[in-house]
């Protein structure tokens, strides 16, 4: 019997995971009340184009196996619906950080240490940092606090030769639309020079209803357009070519209605697919199609195994799905969240250093699993 690919990968992340949990070769072993997500796979049969030992990896179909050359950063553009490092169709994956808000545990993580492990250790070809906004402990009440924790990871991928998403990591950014207009400004004065340097102006917009809207469309033309328009405009001043990426409604998911109504007039414009594998399955990868199809590129900034809620068991399977739909169409991807939180989504197990240097008995089933598919990306 023939193994796809996809199975192949299933079989080899499921092994690792039980010598991980029995202290295998990977280190000391951790008492199974430790682990914090349960692994749940789905049935389904799948085919996969070749993993690539690099992290950034091209195709020009689901098939494909060739490996984009490129081994240093070079700068992004996008051409109709594709994301080209140094004009040629590619992608590249890696960790998100989690919320940057002082006392919300995840901002521990945002050392230099940290970025130089998953960049030497998971060959990860980029670092999203999540700087949070309105919350408690975000931007708005510390904004010293929370600058500082972007500019020390942005400077750390930088040195390690990383692309990093500096991302405004809000749900209501539209209320504060001027706060992000300094802050974008003053990132692309230090860093626009950079191409290592991505913006993401907007992470997840609310649903409709929640911004008073009866649709979508509206939401998308009335709020979340208009609101992208300024921030741009403010980036562009300043910086003329480095990778924008736009959110849209319903927790960036409403890609499709984004792309009816695109934003015009600058180039190197792509738009944030959220998704958490758990929860989104087959009907959001038809909209994510269909947003390709009417030329709009996407870029996956934030994704989860587990359910929208970050919690809930792992859903390989799923997950396996997802990655075979980003390679068929070069999609670059970040996964949530690079965290020691007691929850699903979590990388790391309780407790992780916050220096990096974890063995594989440091990681939870999503971390393995995620570290795999960064590591053979």
């Amino acid at each position: 019997m023939r193994i796809s690919r996809c199975g192949q990968r299933l079989c080899v992340f499921l092994v690792s995971l039980i010598l991980a949990a029995c202290g295998g070769s990977s280190g000391s072993s951790r008492s199974p009340s430790s682990q914090s997500s349960v692994i749940s796979s789905s049935s389904s049969s799948v085919s996969s184009s070749s993993s690539s030992s690099s992290s950034i990896s091209s195709s020009s179909s689901s098939s494909a196996s060739s490996t984009n050359p490129v081994t240093s950063i070079v700068p992004i553009s996008v051409s109709g619906n594709q994301i080209l490092f140094d004009g040629q169709p590619g992608s590249i994956a890696g960790p998100s950080l989690f919320w940057s808000n002082n006392g919300w545990g995840g901002e521990k993580f945002y050392t230099e240490e940290v970025v130089t492990w998953v960049k030497q250790d998971w060959n990860a070809g980029l670092i999203r940092a999540s700087m949070g906004v309105e919350d408690q402990g975000g931007y708005i009440q510390f904004p010293a606090d929370n600058k500082a924790k972007v500019k020390r990871v942005v400077e750390a991928a930088i040195a390690n030769d990383l692309y990093v998403i500096i991302d405004w990591h809000s749900h209501r950014a539209e209320n504060n639309l001027q706060a992000a207009i300094d802050f974008f400004t003053d990132m692309a004065q230090t860093y626009g020079e950079y191409d290592h340097v991505i913006y993401e102006i907007y992470n997840e917009p609310l649903n409709p209803e929640a911004m008073g809207k009866s649709t979508s469309a509206e939401a998308w033309s009335q709020v979340v357009k208009p609101y992208a328009e300024a921030v741009i405009a403010a980036i562009r001043a300043v910086d003329p070519d480095n990778l924008i990426i736009v959110g849209s409604p319903t927790w960036s998911q409403d890609v499709d209605v984004a792309a009816s109504n695109p934003i015009s007039g600058y180039d190197n414009i792509a738009y944030t697919l959220h998704f958490y594998a758990g929860t989104h399955r087959q009907y959001l990868r038809d909209k994510a199609r269909a947003a390709l199809d009417k030329g709009v590129a996407l870029f996956v900034t934030e994704w989860g195994g587990v359910e929208a809620s970050g919690d809930g068991q792992v859903d390989v399977g799923e997950t396996l799905l997802w990655m075979d739909f980003m390679r068929e169409h070069n999609l670059s991807h970040a996964n949530w969240a690079l965290n020691d939180k007691s929850e699903g989504a979590s990388a790391l197990k309780p407790g992780a250093s916050p220096l990096g240097n974890w063995t594989d008995s440091d990681l939870t089933a999503s971390g393995l699993l995620v570290k795999d598919i960064i590591k053979n990306w």
